[in-house]
């Protein structure tokens, strides 16, 4: 039998954070027989795997879908990039690699949502289940889980620095950022292995891959979900051969992220009406919430340049020094190229009144304008913070009934007074954090947005001008039981049968810090949820 012609009990559409943990679970005992599509190639790409390579890998075509935002007013009218992993293991692939699940009243708030089953100790056992912590398991961490959690293997004196200066400042240090209370200054564990990026691809694909009931397909461009009535039957994609259809006995399961899944919703005929209507889209089923609810962390970024050559930005101008970084990796797998997007962390709040955190600081010990070009010619490092409950929230909409023409993504930054103010106070404690020793005594010049800014009004300008998106967007397929939720708590999709969405879209709110390790927790309990091991 052709592709075209087989059917299986499972098709996942999408190989990223989610898709390659649903393919390892629902394969896992031999009943089923499960199909997993990947619009990407294989994750052979070398950069992948060494830690430093997302500066390699985010914004290039081959292995990121590249995307670019609409005009948002919040950011001054600039349109900005937003990268998604385009490859085996999705942006698992090319992200930051660091290892936060948020704060345990992020998931109370989703089951005070109405969503049973999602509070903090419903999903603390699948945290764990996924979790190999090198550090050991203990009651709220795992310790032989498929993907693999490491302590920093490249420290560094101007990060440790940066941590003084910090507590000097009054954030207390801790030792676990992902404890039961988050506050705290320290050096984040990362999702790498003996100095190797843990994707899920790596983590749970690669083992399960030889599987005989599990089929891979690369190259695979997810174009629509079939339907018969109300029921999902199969999903049409395309390869560098040709269109095909594959069948789903039992069901369909979208793992494509917060823009492709609600994207191929509504190609497929499934979202909301008037505007399927508008692009000439034969409709299944009116399901308004599709592409609304879109979420997203903002950061801002400051750079500061110093008097010593403590930088990154040193080692990899001197031709010795960077050559001895290779060597480092490649014969110990230690050094800057293990380094995640940012060696540490602070979880501050931006109001002693505040309940929880709501800022998350970060420290690069380098300067560049971007992720992939080139770091600055001179000694600096950079900051940046994101407030973590953004209260503005977008929408995507088509562009095109054409599944390959990427949507149109408002993400509305800043529409909320909330998130404006926020964005002034991570600014000033950023700056408080700077002028404590020991940094205060190597500060040469803030670069970015200069000391010539001072005002609240300066400051936000600041913010509209330079901040970027930290890649964390949520929720436009959202979990809950209003008239603008499209999954339900099961992550059914509301009104139809045989289909589900199973990723980072499902969030009806963001969680208080990075989205991966939260995005595997949702597959591996769906896993269970589709199995039946919950009833």
């Amino acid at each position: 039998m052709s592709d075209d012609e087989q059917i299986y009990d499972y098709i996942i559409a999408g190989a990223g954070s989610a898709g390659c943990v649903l393919a390892n679970r629902l394969s896992a005992n031999g009943r089923y027989t499960v199909l997993l599509l990947e619009a990407g190639t294989k994750d052979t790409n070398p950069w992948i795997h060494i830690p430093l390579g997302y500066f390699k890998t985010m914004h290039n075509p081959k292995t990121d879908w590249c995307y670019m935002t609409e005009p948002c007013e919040g950011l001054g009218g600039r349109s900005i990039q937003w990268p998604r992993g385009k490859v085996l293991g999705g942006s698992s692939s090319i992200n930051g690699l660091i290892y936060i699940r948020g704060q345990p009243e992020d998931y109370d708030h989703w089951r005070q949502l109405g969503n049973a089953g999602w509070a903090f100790k419903d999903v603390l056992p699948y945290f764990k289940k996924s979790e190999g912590n090198e550090r050991g398991s203990d009651d709220i961490h795992g310790g032989d889980g498929p993907l693999k959690v490491s302590d920093s293997r490249a420290q560094r004196e101007l990060c440790d620095m940066f941590i003084d200066a910090a507590v000097c400042a009054g954030i207390p240090r801790t030792n676990d950022l992902n404890g039961i209370v988050q506050d705290g200054v320290a050096y984040t564990q990362q999702t790498t292995h003996k100095g190797l990026r843990c994707s899920t691809a790596v983590a749970y694909l690669r083992p399960a891959q030889s599987r005989a009931n599990l089929s891979v397909v690369t190259r695979a461009h997810v174009e629509k979900v079939l339907f018969e009535g109300k029921r999902a039957t199969g999903i049409q994609y395309r390869t560098p051969s040709g269109m095909k259809r594959s069948r789903a006995g039992r069901e369909v399961i979208l793992a494509l992220g917060a823009i492709g899944s609600p994207q191929i919703l509504m190609t497929s005929g499934v979202g909301p009406a008037g505007h399927l209507r508008d692009h000439d889209i034969d409709i299944v089923h009116d399901l308004e919430g599709v592409g609304g609810n879109l979420q997203d962390h903002l950061q801002v970024r400051m750079v500061y340049r110093i008097n010593q050559p403590l930088s990154l930005n040193d080692d990899v101008r001197n031709p010795l020094r960077k050559a001895m970084m290779g060597v480092n990796w490649a014969l110990r797998r230690r050094g800057p190229l293990t380094f995640a997007a940012s060696p540490l962390s602070a979880f501050v709040k931006s109001d002693p009144k505040m309940a929880t955190t709501d800022l998350q600081f970060f420290m690069q010990p380098l300067s560049a304008d971007s992720p992939g070009e080139g770091l600055h010619k001179f000694s600096a490092f950079s900051t940046s913070f994101c407030q973590l409950r953004p209260e503005s929230a977008g929408h995507l909409e088509l562009k095109s009934a054409d599944p390959h023409v990427y949507p149109a993504i408002h993400p509305n930054y800043l529409a909320s007074e909330t998130d404006r103010q926020a964005v002034i106070a991570g600014m000033k404690i950023t700056r408080k954090i700077i002028a404590c020793e020991p940094l205060a005594s190597i500060m040469e010049e803030e670069l970015y947005p200069g000391e010539h800014i001072q005002s609240d009004e300066e400051l936000l300008e600041s913010g509209r001008e330079t901040s970027q998106t930290i890649y964390h967007p949520i929720g436009t397929c959202k979990m809950g039981s209003d008239a603008k939720a499209v999954v339900d708590q099961c992550l059914r999709v509301h009104g139809l049968k045989g289909l589900r969405v199973v990723d980072a879209s499902i969030m009806p709110t963001v969680p208080s810090g990075n989205t991966n390790a939260p995005t595997i927790m949702i597959a591996e309990k769906a896993s269970d949820i589709i199995l039946g091991d919950l009833g």
